[in-house]
């Protein structure tokens, strides 16, 4: 899983703070709160490294070492009830 990646908020534009790492420590990171709409963005890596390179359309990315690789989203909305996954049908 690739350390500089991540989800984030997600509202009245595409991409919007906070970030959320793929990694972390339990306690630690921005708190969430009631009213916060997420993109958790995780990215599985089957290679021995986390290393990637971007294609020349600047958008791809493939595992330095060919390996393969996985990228799932789901939005999750905070609710006062807890976590609920807009994504899902």
């Amino acid at each position: 899983m690739p350390r500089d990646f991540g989800g984030h908020g997600i509202g009245r534009r595409m991409h919007e703070d906070p970030h959320v790492p793929n990694r972390g420590r339990p306690g630690r990171g921005f708190p969430l709160r009631h009213g916060l709409v997420l993109a958790i963005e995780p990215m599985l890596m089957a290679g021995g490294s986390d290393a990637y390179r971007t294609d020349a359309d600047g958008w791809t990315l493939r595992t330095a070492d060919g390996s393969r690789a996985a990228h799932i989203e789901h939005t999750v909305a905070v609710t006062e009830e807890g976590p609920r996954i807009l994504t899902l049908p």
